[in-house]
């Protein structure tokens, strides 16, 4: 007879709560750990893509003026003809003025409009430009509505001056159905062309003395923040850059405060190009 012995089994023991509570708040501890470093690595990389971007904006708007024997890629009946008027100011007085594309921003307090002094009657964001630029004569939001490209009246040899990431709704970032380029945080970019012809780029917004006023610096009137120059209109401190073509982001909080300097306040995370 054959009698085989079976032998016990292996006792197999799991993880104890305690165990799992450990393995658990470790976890937590790492992910704490990364998730900034990530978010940080992001934020980084987004500024990067819009400072990127600006610059892009302001090599097509001066490649475009050098292509078209120095006009700009504006519309005759909108900041030309607000320029016309204002070219009858004296500079003294705050005129000639260039133009600012521009838009309805978020503050500590309330919107701030960015927009050309004197020229209430029109204002407009990048999506002329763009048009120009990209050669399109409507956008997809409103293709019956001619954009100032009609015809290609303003780049008959159609050309693709700037090389924008073109998206389908006006929450992603790109060049939306409206036209409008939005930075990486949906913001429009700010554009300011030198429409009197003077070499230098005075946006309306970052012309402000309490936006642009270096407050360390000594000299009279005081130099400005973000390389920007001082000049007396009305015995007003107003900041120039020194380029026909200045483009700005609002920044990862989508925030400007035409109250405070750039260096601080609400201002400081604003992405500024233009060639210097």
């Amino acid at each position: 007879m054959h009698i085989s012995a079976s032998r016990p089994g292996r006792s197999r023991r799991g993880f104890t709560l305690i165990e799992l509570l450990v393995v658990i708040s470790i976890i937590a501890i790492l992910a704490a750990l990364l998730l900034p470093a990530i978010s940080r690595s992001r934020l980084a990389a987004q500024k990067g893509k819009a400072q990127l971007q600006a610059g892009q904006i302001a090599n097509a708007v001066n490649t475009y003026e050098a292509d078209n024997s120095g006009k700009w890629p504006v519309s005759s009946v909108g900041p030309l003809n607000a320029m016309s008027v204002a070219s009858a100011v004296p500079t003294g007085s705050g005129g000639p003025e260039d133009f600012t594309y521009g838009g309805d921003f978020k503050t500590p307090g309330v919107t701030y409009t960015v927009q050309t002094p004197g020229t209430l009657s029109y204002k407009t964001n990048n999506a002329e430009v763009m048009a120009v630029l990209m050669d399109m004569e409507a956008w997809p939001i409103a293709p019956t509505v001619h954009t100032i490209e009609y015809g290609h009246v303003k780049n008959p040899q159609r050309t693709r001056y700037l090389s924008a990431t073109v998206v389908s709704a006006t929450n992603q970032p790109g060049v939306g159905p409206d036209g409008i380029y939005r930075d990486p945080w949906l913001n429009p970019y700010v554009i300011t062309v030198d429409l009197n012809y003077d070499g230098k780029a005075r946006d309306a917004f970052y012309r402000l003395q309490a936006v642009s006023q270096d407050p360390s610096s000594g000299t009279v009137p005081k130099a400005g923040l973000n390389g920007l120059i001082p000049i007396m209109i009305g015995g007003v401190p107003t900041y120039e850059c020194n380029s026909p073509v200045m483009v700005w982001s609002a920044g990862p909080d989508g925030m400007i405060d035409p109250n405070s300097s750039a260096n601080q306040g609400a201002n400081r995370d604003n992405i500024l190009s233009w060639k210097q």
